[in-house]
């Protein structure tokens, strides 16, 4: 298959091309690289599999030849405050992502007749009520908040991906992603993950916003990307978690890491939640195991140590 990937020099899209590319198909990423990085997919470059466009996505996309699937993962997505990248730093760039970036490469879809995957997010459902998420759940949002930037973008990506699919007969899957972590997260993303890491290899105290009792479950990257290949390949329209079941608190999550790099400087806790800041997130992934035959094979630990090992060349390189 010929696939285009918008963001696909982002830490989710670079993994897929690797996989889709391994798997026989070639790939066309379109990425304005405002949160992706050339260096995620420059060992791709020179391969006669692999185009890059550098384009933002909510500009208008003229592909002169067929594709045979569009995957639309372009968008900011770290919720930090401090991020430059993240999307309260980039609000409208973010909406429009979600909203124009959509339309256009549903587009894309709908002329060459192609299979149209949307990368969404646990986030569409907000501070959640139910526990853990199902896809049925129609979450506890705010519709205004400065999380809504990201939160109501997907949930609009959402809407209009089913309407292409109900009235133009374009092929469509959905997956909702849950928090992921692995190799190629930037150092600055400003997500937990990085977060502790950058902390911990340096031997500081890590930060922990609030008093760490809120949860999330962490899905290694290859889990991630074996689920959304299996979703593909599936003929499930209706959205899908993805995501790893394992739920653990933010304290235990520091606490794991500063084992792993035998940082002894402990945390500290800080009054920095962000307004909106989900105190509980752990996905259902009935509909992923029964329908898809999927559920996540990596364990923290292991996850964990190899993206521990990915930092530590990163901050090496940048000494």
């Amino acid at each position: 298959m010929r696939i285009l990937i918008t963001g696909g020099a982002g830490f989710i899209g670079s993994h897929l091309c690797d996989r889709l590319i391994a798997d026989g198909h070639s790939v066309i990423v379109l990425d304005n690289l405002i949160t992706g990085s050339i260096d995620n997919v420059s060992h791709l470059t020179d391969t006669k599999v692999f185009c890059f466009i550098n384009q933002n996505v909510a500009n208008y996309i003229d592909l002169p030849n067929p594709v045979e699937a569009v995957m639309h993962f372009a968008s900011p997505a770290s919720p930090s405050q401090t991020a430059p990248n993240g999307y309260l730093q980039l609000p409208i760039q973010t909406l429009k992502a979600g909203a124009l970036g959509t339309l256009n490469a549903l587009g894309v879809a709908k002329k060459y007749g192609a299979l149209f995957i949307l990368a969404s997010t646990s986030e569409v459902y907000g501070d959640p009520l139910v526990h853990p998420q199902n896809e049925n759940y129609w979450g506890n949002v705010d519709p205004v908040g400065p999380r809504s930037v990201y939160d109501e973008a997907k949930r609009f990506a959402e809407a209009l991906t089913m309407a292409y699919n109900r009235t133009h007969g374009v092929s469509t899957r959905i997956v909702r992603i849950f928090n992921t972590y692995g190799p190629r997260m930037a150092l600055n993303d400003g997500r937990v993950v990085p977060n502790f890491i950058c902390q911990a290899l340096k031997g500081r105290s890590l930060t922990v916003y609030g008093d760490g009792s809120q949860t999330r479950s962490f899905c290694y990257v290859d889990d991630l990307v074996d689920g959304i290949i299996l979703l593909m390949s599936s003929r499930l329209t209706e959205p899908t978690n993805i995501g790893n079941p394992h739920e653990v608190t933010i304290l235990e999550f520091a606490n794991k890491i500063n084992s792993l790099t035998n940082n002894a400087s402990g945390t500290i806790l800080e009054d920095k939640r962000t307004t909106g800041d989900p105190q509980q997130r752990k996905p259902d992934i009935s509909r992923a195991g029964n329908l898809l035959r999927w559920k996540p094979q990596v364990q923290l630990e292991e996850g964990l140590t190899r993206t521990i090992e990915y930092f530590r060349g990163k901050l090496s390189d940048s000494n």
